[in-house]
């Protein structure tokens, strides 16, 4: 496990007193400490959790306890019912079925928590009780702008995913769960609502949810199931906001791969549009009972030069598809074959079912070899993944572009 490196708090004096703080006032907090038996209650009955994944060995996860229990006082005095929000905290050596049931692969880990659901996006911010208590503060603010004319909808930026809903009244089951989808997905789309008299010539037919998708002359989409069913709207929803094929960059390179799906990644010129609406059309004709087990991906070639060294290829080489699986990438043999019908699928499914794996070390298959022809063995190692050693930190993208100079 490695550790996590975060930016410490600019007064090391103060820093030393809340650490010899924290030894001689453990109790002084309301850190919940979670384990198999009262996880689920516990993160199932809070509005916001924050909960440290943490090790006692670790010397990071040592520095970050009294800061945590600070920044936990500071917010249980604004927000003082208990179900507002929790700071909570799981010992990971002790209790490696959660860590495992989390994914958690370095220490310590921060993960928000709404409802029970936990966030893709894992607190990164500085390590500090100002920095931590702010967090808090945004993740409790509305996700939903309120509009006071319908004339505000026409004027919506159309180069973002745009959820509107309409209500008769604030105060009522459906818009209740409304915003508890938008709370959970205000980072992938933008949610607006509009209520009583302002609403309600498109409310035609009772409350309703649309959605407006990029592009100015895209039409728009009306949620036709029930407005008090979270995992529908949630489900529906989230088809809206996060799109099939999502670009991959230094910036959430470390969410996606914290997502523990490999990737399928389409490696094009930032001006090649052709290539990408190509890829993105055959993954959603052939891939979309894949959706779930891979995440489909694109990269800018020049930025992710190094990946394509991995596979022996340059930016001049792009449009590539290939596979990361975080053990090895493998490559799509031409990317001209990409429109023939099922080849892209049955590279995917030779991904689950161990063929790429054993065809790089082995050679290929006995029964892909025509007859007669020997089987030859693999003389060189397959490529490493690369998008691990990739996955972005404060450091890391300076440090590509200096490799990129050299």
């Amino acid at each position: 496990m490695r550790p996590a490196i975060f930016l410490l708090p600019p007064q090391p004096g103060r820093l030393f007193l809340l650490l010899v703080s924290w030894l001689f006032n453990p109790t002084r907090s309301e850190i919940t400490s979670l384990d198999s038996g009262n996880i689920d209650d516990i993160l199932n009955n809070a509005d916001v959790a924050l909960v440290n994944f943490y090790a006692d060995w670790c010397r990071f996860s040592q520095m970050l306890h009294p800061i945590f229990e600070e920044a936990s006082n500071v917010i249980k005095e604004e927000y003082p019912d208990k179900n507002q929000v929790v700071f909570a905290r799981v010992d990971c050596d002790q209790h490696s079925d959660i860590a495992q049931r989390y994914r958690i692969s370095k220490y310590p880990t921060l993960k928000l928590f709404r409802n029970g659901m936990m966030m893709k996006r894992e607190y990164r911010g500085q390590r500090s009780v100002t920095a931590i208590a702010d967090y808090i503060r945004q993740q409790k603010s509305n996700p939903i702008r309120e509009v006071q004319d319908l004339e505000e909808i026409n004027t919506v930026d159309r180069s973002r995913r745009n959820i509107i809903g309409y209500f008769e009244q604030k105060d009522s089951d459906n818009y209740r769960t409304f915003e508890r989808v938008a709370n959970i997905l205000h980072d992938d789309c933008v949610f607006l609502s509009a209520f009583g008299a302002i609403s309600k010539a498109e409310r035609f037919s009772g409350d309703n949810i649309i959605y407006k998708p990029p592009g100015e002359n895209a039409p728009d989409m009306v949620y036709l199931g029930s407005l008090t069913n979270f995992d529908l709207i949630y489900a529906w929803t989230q088809d809206k906001c996060v799109p099939l094929v999502r670009e991959i960059t230094f910036e959430n390179g470390e969410e996606l791969t914290e997502e523990g799906l490999p990737f399928l990644i389409l490696f094009h010129m930032k001006d090649d549009l052709e290539s990408l609406e190509k890829f993105q059309q055959e993954v959603a004709r052939q891939l979309i009972s894949e959706k779930g087990t891979i995440n489909f991906l694109h990269a800018d070639c020049d930025k992710f030069r190094h990946p394509l060294l991995h596979i022996q290829k340059t930016p001049t080489d792009c449009p590539v598809i290939a596979i990361d699986s975080f053990r090895h990438m493998y490559v799509f043999p031409d990317f001209n074959d990409l429109s023939i019908p099922g080849k892209l699928k049955q590279f995917v499914l030779d991904l689950h079912s161990g063929k790429l794996h054993r065809e790089f070390h082995h050679g290929p298959d006995p029964t892909d070899v025509a007859p007669g022809q020997p089987i030859q063995d693999v003389a060189s190692s397959p490529p490493e993944s690369s998008f691990q050693k990739l996955a972005p930190s404060e450091h890391r993208y300076t440090l590509l572009r200096e490799k990129d100079e050299l």
